[in-house]
């Protein structure tokens, strides 16, 4: 049984615990609780620290992202403090049209450049940066990574695609500078009017270069410059006299449309044109504006002044008339009509015939000092002021005497803008008030400025002597069914360089109102060099070239501006319009049947 006998379980090994009084214990307890202490301290510490990092970390992502923006890059602001000032100066406020249309504003874009201290391998990189971007000189790139520098543009303008392509190249030293570009969404429609900027965003031509500080004017952010343009309108002028150019193989031709109680101008057009986009590209002909810089002698379109001129002095009245027989001997002048009727001719079919000798002849009776007077008063004789930079003034004759007289009455020896044609045109129908162009749109309800330049009642006949113009005269195929078309033709021999005049190079104008018993608008068609053809019966003068122009871009603008068309039959208008010529019945607008002769057409005729 004593083998079996259950033994007892060991006791433990003895510990400083179980021994009372053992002084080893306190010492134990003591070291355990210094290194407990000690861990809680370092831990402490390990958190401070890397919340400190996390602080850091977060506080230059804040600096980055939300204080900085993407705006300056670090190294672009230590290595060239001029990207900021040069960022700021590219800010430029849009422009845009009389209905709101964006012509010009700015996108942002990237830029690229290096700090070639911080390349490693200039020839490697120039290498793979000219896979990247092909349009870079490998040459020039390596150049510029191996000179030593610490600031160097390589491109301006990368599109995303090229920004990205560069990006994951992964070079050291190349780096992004967000900038910003002028864009022009309408491509080059109306690029003599908005001009464009150089690469830095200053102002080089048109209303970008005569608006620049108002454009960069940081107090103005969002608020547009708007004009008087209406894109729509462009599109038609610069549309239909394209097409005239391209038909009648000329050098080059322009158009303008204007509103002849405010001056606004509602379209200007100068072709050949441009892309603004790229103006590094365009040739000289092509920045030349024909509208406001370019002179001209307008030939038979001056002859609107002329009669104006004569009627508003009292020289003239419409039952007044010429010899028109026999050219005009006059120094080394000769003076003689393109389609002469070798007759006597009233002042109407001076006009509606667009005779030299008559017109001639109606400039003496006024004379010299008054011609020169009159045609100040007109704005003929000054540059015209408009906010364009390219504007060019007058060609005036030193001497002004009766040759210089006569011949200025049709359009040779005062040479002016296109502008300046137009705007004294509209004067002439709108009531006798000279506006002053503007591209900037008029405030609504406000009076435009302007003067009295002749009396309405002569205001009022020249619009009916336009219309006979059209309606019978050498400018029939600028008709417009509906919108009472007048005008006048003029084919000019342009000025060769020895001074005297080329006979087979005519600068031809067409200037039109409409509607004549009410004109708002005023359009101007001007074809640079035309050469007839098959279908004009070999003729290149204004009334096959420039006329058609101006019917056509009548007839598809005057519904885009509101003017309704009307009952050109109505015996009421045609009676309000009728023009009485001396040898010919008087219509009776009553009865078309019916005309009436002898007395009481000399009565009407001499009442006028």
């Amino acid at each position: 049984m004593a083998l079996f006998r259950r033994q007892p379980k060991p006791k433990p090994p003895c510990t400083p615990a179980d021994i009372p009084g053992n002084p080893g214990l306190v010492r134990l307890e003591g070291a355990a609780k210094q290194a407990l202490e000690a861990s809680r301290g370092r831990l402490v510490i390990g958190i401070g620290l890397f919340s400190l990092a996390f602080i850091v970390l977060a506080g230059r992502l804040v600096e980055l992202t939300v204080l900085r923006g993407a705006t300056e890059p670090v190294v672009a602001r230590g290595v060239n403090p001029e990207l900021i000032a040069k960022t700021a100066l590219m800010e430029r406020q849009p422009i845009v049209d009389r209905n709101g249309n964006i012509l010009a504003t700015n996108l942002k874009i990237a830029s690229l450049y290096a700090d070639p201290r911080k390349v490693l391998n200039p020839v490697e990189a120039a290498t793979r940066l000219a896979q990247a971007l092909p349009e870079l000189p490998a040459g020039e790139v390596q150049a510029k990574l191996a000179s030593g520098k610490s600031f160097v543009w390589l491109k301006r303008g990368l599109t995303p695609r090229e920004q990205y392509e560069v990006n994951r190249l992964g070079i050291p030293g190349l780096y992004f500078h967000n900038e910003q570009r002028r864009v022009y969404p309408q491509g080059p429609m109306a690029v003599h009017v908005l001009g464009y900027t150089d690469i830095d965003g200053k102002g080089i031509s048109g209303v970008e270069q005569y608006f620049d500080e108002q454009l960069r004017d940081p107090s103005r952010t969002g608020d547009p410059l708007e004009l008087s343009i209406d894109i729509r309108v462009q599109h038609v002028v610069r549309d239909e006299v394209a097409k005239a150019v391209e038909f009648f193989n000329a050098i080059g031709g322009g158009g303008i449309v204007l509103d002849v109680y405010t001056g606004e101008v509602i379209a200007m057009v100068s072709l050949p044109d441009f892309d603004p986009a790229e103006p590094g590209t365009a040739s000289k002909d092509s920045r030349f504006n024909r509208i406001t810089l370019g002179v001209y002698e307008m030939g038979s379109t001056m002859k609107t002044l002329n009669t104006a001129m004569a009627l508003d002095y009292g020289t003239v009245k419409l039952s007044s008339g010429y010899d028109a027989t026999h050219p005009i001997q006059i120094s080394r002048f000769t003076i003689k009509d393109d389609h002469p009727k070798k007759r006597w001719l009233s002042v109407p079919e001076i006009f509606m015939y667009s005779s030299n000798i008559g017109s001639a002849k109606m400039a003496v009776d006024v004379g010299p000092e008054r011609q020169r007077e009159f045609m100040q008063r007109m704005g003929m004789l000054n540059k015209p002021a408009i906010e364009l930079p390219e504007v060019g003034g007058p060609l005036v004759p030193r001497n002004w005497k009766t040759v210089e007289t006569m011949t200025i009455s049709f359009g040779h020896g005062l040479s002016v803008t296109p502008l300046q044609l137009a705007s004294a045109t509209a004067a002439i129908v709108n009531g006798g008030v000279l506006h002053p162009p503007t591209l900037i749109k008029r405030p609504p309800g406000l009076p435009a400025p302007g003067r009295q330049v002749i009396r309405r009642d002569v205001s009022d006949v020249m619009r009916k002597l336009m219309l006979l113009v059209v309606e019978e005269g050498t400018g029939k195929k600028a008709e417009v069914d509906g919108y009472m078309v007048g005008g006048k033709t003029g084919s000019s021999e342009k000025v060769n360089e020895r001074g005297g005049y080329n006979k087979k190079a005519n600068f031809n104008t067409f200037v039109a109102g409409f509607p004549m018993h009410n004109p708002r608008y005023i359009v101007q068609v001007m074809i640079d060099e035309p050469k007839g053809n098959k279908s004009t019966y070999g003729f290149a003068t204004a009334g096959w070239t420039a006329a058609p122009a101006a019917g056509r871009i009548i007839s598809r603008i005057a519904p885009l501006l509101g003017v309704p068309p009307v009952d050109e039959s109505s015996p009421a208008l045609k009676q309000a319009m009728y023009v009485p010529i001396p040898g010919q019945p008087v219509p009776n607008f009553s009865n078309p049947n019916v005309t009436v002769t002898g007395r009481t057409q000399e009565k009407k005729l001499a009442s006028q």
